[in-house]
């Protein structure tokens, strides 16, 4: 469950909980004239009509949509008003593409419960009399355009939920919300721009088990005013400017389950004050600068679901009781500096899935104890100074459950083991690239009927590619590239199902898989988390193939990027090709292709990366579809012309070698390191 999804756990559970006794049926109900005005004022400061409103609704405002009545009898209402007169006590109008602002008047609607104007495209600042309704209970104007400060005066008494997340508020925090709601529970102020510190005053809501100030600018430290909330359930302050030490304060917080300070700046030291917190099940501080080793309380909290301190300075050996860790799930201390042996304890974890200690420096291989490593799926140690490939794979391949396996940027220059009698029955995704492996396409990887993401690219692996290959129906991701393969590319990967008809089942969710696609030098490029979100891929560039390009490819409708790109291949670009409706990139550049670029390739209305670049082709450049969106580099060194150009003179064609582009020049395109 993510950290948005557990939020509105809590906060329909409040709701529920707050859910006023209705003593007459809606219907019997007549809306109180101010509160129709209020409403009709509404309704005119909106951008569109809403359906079930306005000249072609009912004149009594508690049978539209999205109002809810109550009797004023049973609100404790007086006044001469009779039994069936109606209050409006909730409004809900959440995902209706409302454009526009609130009017002041709706401050009038002095009997709301409850607000709910989320998940539209509302925008200007809050009326101050949206602040000072006395009943309001629950408030959601989350995801929407709302900008400015947040009021200060604000009197708010049965507040018990506050979410103005995903707006463009900025000025300072509004703790001032504490001031007069000291019974609120939830307090979403995430994903917005508040700045500066946090000023005192939260420990005015003593009430609070949600917290959220998560994407913000703010500075300093963790608030002492937190630490005091002594009933926090869930805190996020993740993807901030937070600055230095953590602070022993956060053990007061004995009722946390959800900690979340992930993507600011704090240093030293983990604070060793976990035992005070019993109930803590996810611990995410990935992405700071904290330093020194693993706090003993945190390795030994039998509460701990979920680890991540990705991503940090961490020093020293990995030391864990995995007797203590009784309920770890997910562990993450990827990119650190741990050192020394690989920790062999983790196999006693017993319900320990996803591993990620990637971008480390370990002294030591894999150990034998993970043969006993029963309760594996996940294991990505990129990056770890690793050696003895054929051990690794000895070894983990008695780890039964194993679905996903990274081991990129290790092993370097040793071989590819190949043997056959290698099993891993449940594999998913496998990547072994940038470590200089020699050999050949391992003939065990025949046996990953599983198979949906394979990448052994960047390594020095020859031979031909198998016709096995074909036999891999899941996989949907094939990198082979910069190797040193030959011969024709097979023409059963043209029948791969995956790449004609996409149906995953990775069994999500699992732990991010912090995979880069790194483009062009760029350090970063394209991250992604989720192995669904891979686009269907088909990469066998910088090698050694030969043959023909199969019209058969013109069946992989499924596939987003096929690159080809030098080559030996030879023949004509099939006019099949424009069967590959899903294409975004399509590179057969520094190839042996003859013949013209076929017309129906202007049916590629999604490719934005294009090239033919650097072998035999002539005619004209086809002038419809994507084509006047390509830059001239696309088909610089061959005898293709714009209609708008002359078709080059004889005299300037060369008849010498279409050059080959250097290997050595490229940034690696799929670099796993993380």
């Amino acid at each position: 469950m993510g950290v948005r999804d557990s939020l509105w756990v809590v906060l329909a559970v409040s709701w529920l909980c707050l859910q006023p006794q209705v003593l007459h049926s809606q219907q019997d109900l007549v809306c109180n004239s101010s509160d129709s005005k209020a409403l009709q004022d509404l309704m005119s400061n909106f951008g569109s009509p809403i359906d079930g409103w306005g000249l072609n609704a009912s004149a009594n405002c508690c049978d539209w949509v999205g109002v809810v009545c109550n009797s004023s009898s049973a609100l404790g209402r007086s006044g001469g008003g009779s039994s069936s007169s109606g209050r409006g006590v909730e409004l809900v109008l959440a995902s209706k593409k409302l454009t526009g602002s609130l009017p002041d008047s709706l401050g009038k609607l002095d009997q709301l419960r409850l607000l709910n104007l989320s998940h539209n495209l509302l925008e200007r600042t809050l009326p101050e009399s949206l602040l000072h309704l006395p009943n309001l209970q629950v408030l959601d104007l989350s995801y929407n355009e709302f900008a400015g400060p947040v009021p200060e005066s604000v009197n708010l008494p049965s507040l018990r939920v506050f979410n103005i997340s995903e707006n463009s508020f900025n000025g300072s925090l509004p703790v001032w919300i504490c001031a007069n709601s000291t019974s609120s529970q939830v307090l979403n102020l995430a994903v917005n721009y508040f700045s500066g510190v946090i000023p005192p005053g939260l420990r005015n809501c003593g009430s609070l088990q949600n917290l959220s100030l998560a994407t913000n600018s703010l500075t300093g430290g963790i608030s002492e005013d937190i630490f005091s909330l002594g009933q926090l359930v869930q805190l996020n302050l993740q993807e901030n400017s937070f600055l230095g030490p953590l602070g022993s304060g956060i053990g007061n917080l004995a009722e946390l389950i959800w900690l979340d300070i992930s993507t600011n700046g704090f240093s030293g030291p983990v604070p060793d004050v976990f035992q005070n917190m019993k109930q803590l099940q996810y611990f995410i501080a990935q992405t700071n600068g904290f330093s020194g080793s693993i706090p003993s309380s945190l390795s030994n909290s039998p509460s701990l679901t979920f680890l991540n301190l990705r991503n940090n300075s961490l020093t020293g050996t990995i030391v864990l009781n995995c007797s203590a860790l009784s309920s770890l799930v997910s562990l993450d201390l990827g990119s650190n500096i741990f050192s020394g042996p690989f920790p062999e304890d983790l196999p006693n974890c017993q319900k320990l899935q996803n591993v990620n200690l990637s971008r480390n420096k370990f002294t030591a291989p894999i150990p034998q104890s993970f043969q006993n490593f029963s309760s594996l799926v996940y294991l990505s140690i990129s990056n770890s100074n690793l050696s003895n490939l054929s051990s690794a794979l000895g070894i983990l391949q008695h780890c039964n459950n194993l679905t996903v396996l990274v081991l990129t940027f290790n092993y370097f220059d040793e071989g590819l083991p190949g043997n056959a009698s290698l099993s891993f029955p449940k594999l998913k995704v496998l990547i072994i690239a940038n470590g200089r492996l020699k050999g050949s396409m391992p003939q065990w990887v025949r046996g990953c009927t599983h198979l949906q993401l394979l990448d052994l690219s960047w390594n020095r692996l020859g031979g031909m590619i198998p016709s096995w290959i074909g036999d891999l129906r899941s996989l949907f991701y094939l990198d082979l590239s910069n190797n040193s393969f030959v011969g024709a590319i097979p023409k059963e990967i043209t029948r791969l199902s995956g790449l004609i008809q996409r149906n995953l089942s990775m069994g999500e969710p699992y732990p991010d898989l912090q995979l880069f696609m790194r483009k062009n030098g760029s350090v970063m490029g394209l991250q992604y988390n989720r192995v669904i979100s891979f686009p269907p891929t088909l990469d066998l560039g910088r090698n050694n193939l030969n043959g023909s390009i199969w019209p058969e490819f013109g069946n992989l409708k499924n596939v987003h990027i096929l690159d080809l790109r030098n080559n030996l291949l030879s023949g004509s670009i099939p006019d099949s090709l424009s069967g590959m409706t899903s294409l975004e990139t399509l590179d057969l550049s520094y190839n042996n292709l003859s013949g013209s670029i076929p017309s129906s390739l202007v049916r590629l209305t999604f490719v934005s990366k294009f090239s033919v670049a650097h072998n035999d082709l002539s005619g004209q450049i086809p002038d419809g579809g994507q084509f006047p969106t390509f830059p001239d580099s696309s088909f610089e060194g061959t005898k293709l012309w714009w209609d708008y150009q002359a078709p080059p003179s004889p005299e300037g064609l060369s008849s010498s070698p279409l050059p080959s582009e250097p290997k050595s020049s490229w940034t690696c395109p799929s670099c796993h390191d993380r």
